[in-house]
């Protein structure tokens, strides 16, 4: 194995992260007045014996997500067993046995009874022992904690108490919510991975105070004391309001401050943090529910049975009953030889009554064998015995990860037979989540000659299309003397898919380098610099190498890096970046060393930027920029972005490759590539001293106009940009989907795909796994942006909807071909309007027509509104599936529900 040796450089990150990472003076602001209900919680740090006392007492770090305990096990076990209308007769029938008028012996009916309970309350036990397991497996995880006088040890998570001193390392969880102390380095930052909270795979940075930064190793903590009054336990992620006191002083905190539990550390070699919230008071047990109870339509369709044969053998034992004191009145007395002087009560003619219903009781308890026990004994063990082929099928076994398939429950085996719908999510569940550079633009010149997955599936089709017009056309007994141009035409296109088809067959045996799929000799191996236009692809690859926020990890043996970025897009460029010759090499306190190959000898010069400020993207900015100055000493802004920002932030003189360059980000958008456009902006020394000083001034101001402050005066620098170009990258379709979700349609199953992408790229996506096929007829529904609309309001908006979802539906009406297949586009936003209660139920009325249907844009509450209104509007049985925290409310919505071990997280 090679050594790696991690790069740890103690950056002074205030310096970095002038944007992303602004602390306030917390001495100067105001703290939160902590007061009322809600804010009653007091924690003393490094005191965690104090928290043991009653008017203190908090809960335990271990955790439970079983549906039953040792205590309420059988009274819940017993509960969930009599909900089936079986067991109530036959518990009914089994008392009535230990009367004297029984026809049979009490055990012949108890121990019928006992064994189809029994047998059923094993297997939930079975079942939940293995979530148990699971409990186990994580409380007794081991976290480094202080013991005392500056010395840390091991115990386990569930040991773990509040106002714990914890020490968590690189790629370990938090075993609680903890309030941030330090980390490696000196500005006290660090990274966090929340995927197993929120499904985003892109890493938060969260800092401590700077009050708490001295505390960076484990002596400090020998003497250490402190207070933290919060607010109570509650589920909101995002949000978390409380003071620290330390040192006479009192500094507010805010969800910056705070390491969730069930997130992870990365990028960072270690953090010191405080426990806050232990156990199911942390943030993501607030959030959790339990889980739900949920009973096939199979077994609710045997109740029904069960009462219609209950009230053929209520009918059946009344007639014999009525029959009985008919005999009873008027034959028994005639029948000397029953001796009436000494018959039973239950025989007595004179009291019919008794009599009757005594004879009723016997009938019941002698005919119940209409009602089969055994049919539920029967699909126990076959239940039973499903699960365990699903464990074990080699066909859903990852040999990648070595994890197979897990029936978390054996109650909706049957339920997989009866699915109507298939509600899945796309990123991490169709696609793998791992980029791969594809193309690119630069100076109106489009680079890359290998196709997507999308174009190859185009192409195929195409190809296919094609083959068969040939095959009608040959039917025609013609005899040409000549090729008709459009012949010639059929030719060239062709010849021109199967280049598509075969590109990849073609390509040189270069190793495969994950996150880089490119491929054109232009730019490879230092031929760009033959290029017209070299000084514009030089500055494209300084983009890429210098504007970003990843940090580098050095492999000794091969003597280059590995990249820790804050999403696989980013990983992708900077791969890509080495792979041209421009590789970020180390990352020091206030600069970026890159190693740079531009000529075609090989000759690699190590080159230094100093980073004087970094502008970090969120997904309301949508860009990112660096201010950096390079060795000549001029100062330069990198900027990276969605293209319709950047665009709209170009000056006269930077539009040179507009034109052409949109014309690119069409064509990979419609190929299913994810898009960025590239700009720059060189910067004198006035201009950026005079806007540094706005911006420390907006930096280091208090008040709630903070954000916007920064904001504008951020928004005010990346003006007046030059085009320099733009990246493409794939997201890779999971092996086997095109022909899965093929096979499914077959079937006649409808299958949802519901994603956070823009529209276009889930429709390129559609066609690249099957779920749009060549043919099918596309409703796209939207909210147009026309002044009238917006004037008018939300009523016009719902009103241009309802005719859109009219129109479409009286569309699907006339069409007279009986094969003919529809496919229903719609976007998050017209989506908000269209789950309301006056147009949700027209909109489904038109998504069930159609044979798939994607919803772009879309928030993981909205995934579960769609899952319940397709459930509860249709009556029919719907299948969940997704791979990321943001879809556990779909999962748990609909009847069935899979959760997949993929690259945003597990779910259950």
């Amino acid at each position: 194995m090679p050594r790696v040796r991690r790069i740890r450089a103690k950056l002074r990150w205030s310096n970095l992260y002038t944007f992303g990472c602004l602390r306030p003076n917390t001495v100067d602001e105001v703290p939160h007045p902590l007061q009322g209900p809600g804010y009653s919680r007091t924690v003393y740090c490094n005191q965690p014996q104090i928290h043991e006392k009653k008017s203190l007492f908090y809960c335990k770090n271990n955790i439970s997500t079983t549906k039953y305990n040792a205590i309420m096990f059988f009274p819940k076990a017993l509960f969930e067993q009599f909900r089936r209308v079986a067991n109530i007769y036959f518990l009914l029938a089994a008392c009535l046995s230990l009367s004297p008028i029984s026809p049979f012996s009490p055990l012949s009916m108890i121990a019928p009874l006992a064994f189809v309970v029994g047998l059923s309350m094993a297997k939930e036990a079975l079942e939940d022992s293995r979530r148990f397991l699971q409990d186990v497996k994580v409380n007794r995880r081991k976290a480094s904690f202080h013991k005392g006088n500056g010395v840390f040890g091991l115990k386990s998570w569930q040991k773990i108490m509040v106002g714990d001193i914890v020490k968590v390392e690189k790629d370990q969880f938090f075993p609680a919510d903890l309030l941030l102390l330090s980390s490696s380095y000196e500005d006290g930052i660090c990274y966090v991975e929340t995927m197993n909270l929120d499904g985003e795979t892109n890493l938060k940075v969260k800092r401590s105070l700077e009050a708490t930064f001295s505390l960076d190793n484990d002596g400090a903590f020998k003497d250490f004391s402190g207070t933290i009054r919060c607010e109570d336990p509650n589920p909101n992620l995002y949000t978390f309001v409380g003071n620290f006191e330390y040192e006479r002083q009192v500094y507010p905190l805010d969800p910056g401050h705070i390491l969730l539990r069930d997130s992870k550390l990365r990028n960072t070699e270690y953090v010191y943090g405080v426990v806050i919230f232990t156990g199911h008071d942390s943030k993501v047990m607030q959030n959790s529910t339990k889980s739900p109870s949920k009973r096939s339509r199979i077994e609710k369709k045997m109740d029904y049975i069960i009462y219609t044969l209950f009230s053929v053998l209520i009918a059946i034992s009344f007639i014999s009953s009525v029959g009985f004191v008919v005999k009873t009145k008027y034959e028994t007395p005639k029948w000397w030889y029953l001796r009436p002087d000494q018959i039973e009560y239950q025989f007595d003619p004179k009291k019919l009554g008794f009599a009757g219903m005594s004879h009723l009781i016997t009938a019941l308890i002698l005919y119940g064998y209409l009602i089969p026990i055994s049919l539920y004994v029967s699909i126990e063990v076959v239940k039973v015995l499903q699960a365990t082929f699903i464990n074990q099928d080699l066909h859903m076994y990852d040999e990648e990860t070595g994890t197979p398939a897990e029936a978390r429950t054996s109650n909706l085996n049957e339920e997989l037979g009866q699915v109507d719908t298939i509600l899945s999510d796309k990123t991490g569940t169709l696609t793998c989540n791992q980029m791969d550079f594809l193309k690119c633009s630069i100076a109106g010149t489009s680079y890359g000659v290998r196709s997507s997955e999308v174009e190859l599936a185009a192409a195929k089709q195409m190809a296919t299309d094609l083959e068969e017009e040939d095959s009608d056309l040959s039917n025609f007994p013609m005899q040409k003397k000549g090729k008709a141009p459009w012949e010639n035409v059929g030719r060239a296109e062709e010849i021109e898919l199967e280049t598509i088809v075969t590109s990849k067959d073609g390509e040189d045996q270069r190793p495969a380098i994950k996150g880089f799929g490119f491929d054109d000799n232009r730019l490879m191996n230092g031929n760009w610099s033959k290029d017209p236009n070299a000084e514009v692809i030089l500055l494209f690859f300084r983009i890429l190498a210098v504007c970003h926020t990843a940090i580098p990890e050095l492999n000794e043996e091969s003597n280059s890096c590995t990249y820790e970025a804050e999403s696989p897009d980013e990983g992708a460029f900077l791969v890509a970046a080495r792979e041209f010759g421009f590789e970020f090499y180390r990352r020091t306190q206030s600069s970026v060393v890159v190693r740079e190959r531009i000529s075609t000898s090989g000759q690699v010069v190590e080159r230094d930027y100093k980073i004087l400020n970094l502008l970090e993207f969120t997904s309301k900015r949508k860009r990112m920029s660096v201010i950096v100055r390079d060795e000549e000493g001029s100062i330069i802004l990198f900027c990276k972005g969605a293209d319709s920002i950047i665009f709209d932030r170009l000056s006269k003189n930077g539009k040179k490759y507009l034109e052409t360059t949109s014309r690119h980000l069409n064509e990979y958008g419609e190929v299913g590539l994810r898009t960025l456009a590239l700009a720059y902006r060189k910067l004198d020394e006035q201009e950026y001293s005079d806007w540094n000083n706005e911006f420390q001034k907006a930096k280091t101001a208090v008040g709630p106009d903070r954000e916007a402050m920064l904001e504008k005066v951020s928004d005010s620098m990346e003006r007046e940009l030059i085009l320099v170009g733009a990246t493409a990258v794939e997201d890779k379709l999971q092996k086997g989907v095109p022909q899965c979700i093929d096979k499914l349609a077959q079937a006649g199953l409808k299958i949802w795909v519901l994603t956070g992408d823009k529209m276009e790229t889930a429709i390129n996506i559609g066609f690249a796994c099957s779920l749009l096929r060549q043919g099918m007829k596309q409703i796209c529904i939207s909210t147009t942006n026309s002044e009238s609309v917006i004037n008018d309001g939300k009523e016009a908006i719902k009103s241009n909807i309802l005719t859109q979802i009219t129109n479409a539906s009286q569309l699907m009406n006339l069409e007279k071909d009986p094969h003919a297949a529809f496919a229903l586009i719609i976007d998050g936003k017209t989506l908000t309007y269209a789950l309301e209660d006056d147009i949700k139920h027209q909109f489904l009325g038109l998504a069930v027509n159609c044979a798939s249907v994607i919803c772009c844009r879309v928030s993981p509450k909205q995934k579960a509104l769609v899952t319940r209104l397709v459930k509860e509007g249709t009556g029919k049985t719907t299948l969940a599936i997704g791979d990321g925290a943001n879809d556990v409310g779909m999962i748990q919505e609909a009847d069935i529900g899979v959760g997949i071990s993929g690259v945003e997280g597990s779910d259950g």
